[in-house]
């Protein structure tokens, strides 16, 4: 293995962790709590970084690491590591999404006690010398409804807690397939409906732009008076001030919080002057085990990488044997994105995906394009909770099943990838190839022959095929300053629906979307994300 490989440790780590680097060779320096500059300084040097929460890895630092081929994550959030940067430099970035799963729901649980029967306030009072029985009236669990927003591995984990102190669990997923909602014994409802019957309400999505503010004034109005609201998932989900006036009125009974938007959270913040709220400093992992669980983790998925070339837990690549990379790294991007695509197109519970492997491609490694395409339709609300390692359990937890078509003949085009989805009692697929060898093209989507360049924004417009429609769309988006950099319009036949697809420099705002949207002749309107 040449000289034995650096591995800088920056944040607190479970010794079972370094142990076992040690163990397998390596040079390990721990050095914990540096400043920006001392990071800056010192980063050169290795060839691996291991990191928690505390250590911004910004491309700046990165930049400064000519050796670096690794950094790992002890833990699921990749908030504080720039991945796009890592990328492009070739260093491959792992995470343990797995490890801090029952501990943070243990938490959870723990928040909705603490929160029902007043345990902090009852003792902050008895530590004032008080015996206040008649104040702290708490409230039963049993035959509570509670709302799990997104359940995936933490949110399932905590339905089962819950039904074992005989809550009723009611849920919203979009990727959670009805068949195995029924096995788990959850009800599966749209937003709304949980809104309007949980009792206490506890959020476990990734923070997206889509669920940023998932849970704001709108969203509480919907609620019953005297529900509860857990977060121990993300800070910002919860509109905070929103939050603050709804326990004042007290339409909101109280809420508890181990993640704040802004944290460390300033001692004056409104939320924490008041007597209904409960809080914890971002403790949800904090415990014995879990900390051993992720640092073992990263340990061992380090050495695997360097010894064995096996990229265990990778956010950003697969698990390929290196020698087989670069023949795959232009269809596993092609399949990831084809993915990425059909995630923004379809609605409803996801139940199914085919993945159809036609012409040269079909002779190569097939399960890492499968999994690509996962992670791809999984991403826009798993985030970082998803990567090419647990793709495949995420979407079997889920019930989405998975199959697998293999062809010779690609039609006109050396090699073609199509992935079909069944969700919502309807059929979506997308097809691509590649262009070049290299470079990622879409030549189909649903029932349209197209060939656009899957990336940055888009908008996906489907309208009836009459005069003015595109006229329509670019005048909106030109009074909005959005610059068309592709345009591209496809129709089934003459006078029939239109598919008008445009590559956008930026997003566009919401109100020129819902401008669109009510124009004339138009069906309906998408606006995607794909890098």
């Amino acid at each position: 293995m040449g000289d034995p490989m650096k591995v800088l440790v920056s944040d607190s780590l479970s010794k079972q962790g370094v142990d076992i680097l040690r163990q397998a060779g390596f040079t390990v320096d721990v050095k914990t709590k540096m400043s920006k500059e001392e990071l800056l300084s010192v980063i050169k040097d290795y060839d691996a970084l291991i990191v928690r929460s505390g250590t911004k890895v910004t491309a700046d630092v990165i930049a400064a690491a000519p050796r670096l081929k690794v950094i790992g994550r002890a833990g699921s959030g990749l908030d504080n590591v720039d991945s796009q940067a890592a990328t492009r430099r070739g260093i491959v970035v792992m995470n343990t999404p797995g490890g801090n799963t029952v501990t943070t729901a243990e938490h959870t649980l723990s928040m909705i006690c603490a929160m029902t029967r007043r345990i902090p306030q009852a003792t902050a009072s008895m530590k004032a010398g008080k015996w206040e029985k008649e104040k702290f009236m708490g409230v039963e669990l049993y035959n509570k409804t509670l709302g799990i927003v997104g359940i995936g591995q933490i949110g399932g984990y905590l339905s089962k807690m819950a039904q074992g102190v005989s809550m009723n669990v009611i849920a919203y997923d979009p990727y959670l397939a009805p068949e195995r909602a029924q096995r788990m014994g959850v009800k599966i409802v749209d937003l709304p409906e949980l809104f309007r019957t949980a009792d206490i309400i506890s959020v476990h999505t990734p923070l997206t732009p889509e669920t940023k503010s998932l849970i704001d004034a709108k969203a509480i109005a919907q609620m019953k008076p005297g529900v509860m609201i857990v977060n121990c998932a993300r800070g910002g989900i919860i509109n905070e001030p929103d939050l603050v006036e709804a326990l004042k009125s007290k339409k909101v009974a109280a809420a508890a919080f181990d993640v704040f938007e802004d944290e460390p959270v300033k001692p004056d913040h409104p939320l924490l002057a008041l007597e209904n709220f409960t809080c914890t400093p971002h403790i949800g992992a904090a415990t014995t085990e879990a900390q051993e669980n992720v640092a073992v983790g990263i340990a061992e998925q380090i050495v695997d990488y360097f010894t064995k070339g096996i990229a265990r837990g990778a956010v950003n690549m697969p698990s390929v044997p290196p020698d087989l990379l670069p023949r795959l790294q232009p269809y596993l991007t092609l399949a990831e994105r084809s993915g990425l695509l059909l995630a923004q197109l379809y609605e409803g519970g996801l139940e199914q995906v085919t993945v159809e492997y036609n012409g040269e491609v079909a002779s190569l490694s097939l399960a890492p394009l499968t999994v690509a395409v996962l992670k791809g339709l999984l991403m826009p609300i798993l985030q970082d909770e998803v990567n090419f390692v647990n793709a495949p359990v995420l979407a079997r937890e889920r019930g989405i099943e998975v199959k697998e078509v293999k062809s010779a003949d690609a039609g006109d085009f050396t090699s073609v990838i199509r992935v079909c989805v069944e969700a919502g009692k309807k059929t979506h697929r997308v097809a691509g190839t590649l262009h070049n060898k290299k470079e990622s093209r879409v030549i189909e989507i649903d029932d349209f022959q197209v060939e656009i360049v899957p990336e940055g924004y888009m908008l996906l417009i489907l309208n009836e095929d009459k005069p003015g429609a595109i006229g329509t769309v670019g005048q909106i988006l030109g009074d909005q300053a959005i610059n068309i950099a592709r345009m591209q319009c496809s129709r089934e036949a003459q006078g029939g629906r239109a598919l008008l697809l445009l590559g956008l420099d930026g997003p566009p705002p919401a109100s020129a979307i819902d401008k669109i949207r009510a124009s004339k002749n138009i069906l309906s309107v998408k606006l995607v994300k794909l890098s």
